[in-house]
């Protein structure tokens, strides 16, 4: 049900979540000014736009993990990733980075606190049906585990 299955693999979430911000932010590091304004594949986003992507899901992703646990019969609300690109004022790289590291202290200390119990707690999700709140941190590893790999490509061109 994870569409990002793939990119976290065997990994363990918690670990995942943990150690990823810190391998983002060293290549942003790496890469500079110039280099986040670059992309991975022509016509993709650049790392900078990335970095804002990544702050939208780690907001919206841990609204949904809160709402499962407070809200009775939670319905998630899909979002069109593209759509909110779009309607983002221009955020530099710095700035979506903090953002995303952020937000991510938080979600990751909510994630280590639930209880088994907790992380069971179903939802429905309009496309992919009934899934749990372990579900979606594992989702938000895999995802961005899928974008470190883009950022990584832009880094090895350098």
């Amino acid at each position: 049900m994870n569409p990002y299955a793939a990119s976290l693999g065997d990994r363990d979430v918690l670990a995942a979540l943990s150690a990823t911000p810190e391998r983002i932010r060293m290549l942003v590091s790496t890469l500079g000014p110039a280099g986040v304004q670059r992309s991975h594949a022509p016509g993709k986003w650049s790392v900078q736009r990335l970095l804002v992507h990544l702050a939208q899901v780690e907001i919206a992703f841990g609204l949904r993990a809160r709402m499962a646990l407070t809200a009775e019969g939670y319905v998630i609300q899909p979002f069109d990733q593209d759509r909110w690109m779009d309607i983002e004022p221009s955020i530099d790289a710095a700035t979506a980075l903090a953002a995303y590291e952020g937000v991510r202290a938080m979600n990751l200390a909510y994630f280590r606190s639930l209880s088994p119990e907790q992380r069971a707690t179903r939802v429905t999700h309009p496309e992919r049906g009934e899934i749990d709140v372990w579900e979606i941190a594992a989702t938000l590893a895999g995802h961005e585990l899928h974008h470190l790999g883009q950022i990584e490509a832009v880094a090895a061109r350098k």
